[in-house]
């Protein structure tokens, strides 16, 4: 597979990154921590370029295009590290034009399955931006679920690891509505993950160009430090970490894309089943893009706080804040030890290996 930007790609990534230097410079979105915070006007500018209803159709306000593309839009997004249920707006854009345009606020949850862990209580649920959304949908194995979030006694975590992404404890959800059955369930699921990993890549991307910009003009010993081989390495680093993450995040979003809704469920002995090429196919490539994307993103950043030296710790700098936002998008929607665990599970020998 070939993964270079065509024209189109490139102009759909300037559009989104110069708007995001416009109305969500890093300056600003930082101190977005809470609901009397955060600038819906900006909100809505990003919705309006059709950033959350990429894949949706014509008749609902949206672009008829592919995960692939939604994929190339979330990545200028991390690498701009705009804040929001960005993830939460493209998947509930499915069931309420309102969130896709910008007009309303949504947070997903993904239940646990049942008996592991806390969740066998009923909680803690932990849910972002509760304050901002008018409802929680919760997805488990079951379906997709609505609820009402003033329905949700949540409590606010007073110092969250991301301050651009406040946090609330709830004890339960009430179940609410069911508005999707299984198969949407598995999708958003899916999908989630696929965004959240190209929300990492950018962060990755990012981090790196920092870094290097700050390695050619910060000087010691009257060089620039950029000149010194031990940064050059670990730039090189994560220049190539940052770029394996890219590819195998597009190369899972064309798979989804390929594989429409006929995704497996990625357990058993039938995962590699059904698929034109049984080598390759979207449950293994999103694993795969989410091992990477949330791998590339954390060293990355930290990479770039050591170049930094010891400003790279302070409120001041900006790098600290994408290494805390890689940390909160690395369990979204799945986590790299479970991605990697699916990843292992396909490898195993499939039924259409078997004499």
């Amino acid at each position: 597979m070939h993964f270079d930007l065509d024209e189109d790609g490139l102009a759909l990534q300037a559009t989104v990154r110069d708007l995001c230097g416009a109305r969500l410079p890093l300056e600003t979105t930082r101190n977005w921590t809470d609901a009397a915070s955060f600038d819906r006007a900006a909100w809505s500018a990003l919705a309006g370029l059709g950033a959350f209803t990429m894949t949706q159709p014509e008749a609902r306000g949206g672009l008829e295009l592919g995960v692939a593309d939604a994929g190339l839009v979330f990545q200028v997004l991390g690498a701009e590290l705009v804040p929001g249920p960005l993830v939460a707006a493209a998947l509930v854009a499915d069931l309420d034009e309102r969130v896709g345009a910008g007009e309303a606020f949504a947070t997903v949850v993904t239940r646990p399955p049942a008996g592991s862990g806390p969740a066998r209580a009923g909680g803690p649920w932990v849910i972002p931006h509760l304050d901002l959304a008018a409802d929680v949908y919760v997805v488990d194995d079951q379906g997709v679920w609505r609820t009402a979030a003033g329905a949700v006694e949540g409590t606010p975590v007073p110092n969250p690891l991301d301050p651009t992404t406040p946090m609330w404890l709830a004890d339960a959800v009430p179940a609410g509505e069911q508005v999707g059955g299984p198969e949407l369930a598995r999708g958003w699921l899916l999908r989630g993950s696929v965004l959240a990993s190209a929300l990492l890549a950018g962060n990755a991307t990012r981090t790196v160009e920092l870094a290097t910009a700050y390695a050619k003009q910060r000087e010691q010993f009257g060089r620039v430090i950029g000149g010194f081989q031990a940064v050059k390495h670990l730039l090189a680093e994560a220049f190539t970490r940052a770029e394996v993450a890219r590819v195998a995040v597009d190369a899972a979003a064309v798979a989804l894309d390929d594989a429409g809704t006929s995704v497996g469920d990625g357990e058993g002995e039938g995962f590699d089943d059904g698929y034109a090429d049984p080598t390759f196919n979207p449950v293994r490539a999103i694993a795969g893009a989410r091992v990477l994307a949330a791998d590339a993103a954390s060293r990355n950043a930290k990479t770039a706080i050591q170049v930094h030296g010891g400003m790279g710790f302070t409120w001041e700098t900006t790098i600290h804040l994408f290494l805390k936002r890689a940390w909160i998008l690395r369990n979204a929607f799945t986590t790299p030890e479970e991605a990697a665990d699916t990843v292992a599970h396909s490898l195993a020998r499939p039924k259409w290996m078997a004499a």
